[in-house]
């Protein structure tokens, strides 16, 4: 998959896909009001600063099956869900398979973690 920003990325996906992201693109831009997605390395982030990839906070990518939503210092949040698994690094995720899956207060809740986190 090869686009050049987050509206093209998400249209390109299978419905199931395309539902969650564009479920979850605005709950994201909720809570990071001014950062705006962008393509960052094959998928869409977003990012404090004046460039996509200068102190990114989260990220979309999609699998076969899931979207992954990715907190770059996801480890560092208070995750009373237990929801959020550790990756690489300072990274956690979860794996959506289902709109159902998404929980907008949550995911508001550990975006403003991640963006004060990021504003240090």
């Amino acid at each position: 998959m090869s686009t050049t920003n987050v509206t093209d990325y998400l249209t390109d996906l299978d419905d199931t896909l395309r539902e969650i992201g564009e479920k979850l693109r605005p709950v994201i831009d909720a809570a990071l009001p001014g950062t705006g997605g962008a393509m960052w390395h094959g998928h869409p982030t977003w990012s404090l600063g004046d460039r996509p990839g200068k102190n990114p906070v989260c990220l979309l990518k999609a699998h076969g099956s899931y979207i992954t939503f990715g907190l770059w210092r996801g480890q560092e949040l208070v995750d009373p869900s237990g929801r959020l698994t550790a990756g690489a690094r300072q990274m956690a995720s979860v794996k959506l398979r289902t709109v159902d899956e998404i929980d907008p207060a949550l995911f508001a809740d550990w975006l403003r973690q991640a963006c004060d986190l990021e504003a240090r």
